[in-house]
């Protein structure tokens, strides 16, 4: 019988992958920025609050300020005025729209089986 490899060596722990993925992506809105970035490649923050219904200026801010400094966007401020600032992925936000893809057929299979 083969051994399953385990989703966490500590649960919840320093060691975690997941935990960390949560931490990075976790939350209501950081997976919805990260579509809409991903499909429009460079969008501005009215751009941002009017594709995601729902979302305050607050979240978006505030989960903006968190995926710059986890490294999965990158925000670019043009000295114009008004001021311009746009955003977009960097490699590494890259790497997880797969991953994120396999969620979604995962999540429209599992609601079509409900």
């Amino acid at each position: 019988m083969q051994k399953k490899e385990p989703l966490c060596d500590s649960i919840g722990g320093e060691g975690c992958g997941l935990k960390k993925v949560i931490d990075v992506v976790g939350g209501k809105w950081k997976i919805l920025i990260l579509c809409v970035i991903n499909q429009q490649e460079l969008v501005r923050y009215g751009d941002l609050k009017r594709s995601i219904q729902g979302i305050t200026n607050t979240m978006l801010s505030n989960s903006l300020k968190d995926m710059v400094a986890d490294g999965l966007v990158v925000r670019a401020q043009y000295d114009e005025m008004p001021v311009r600032v746009e955003y977009s992925l960097t490699e590494k936000a890259k790497e997880l729209i797969p991953i994120l893809l396999e969620l979604k057929h995962w999540g429209e299979e599992y609601d079509n089986k409900i």
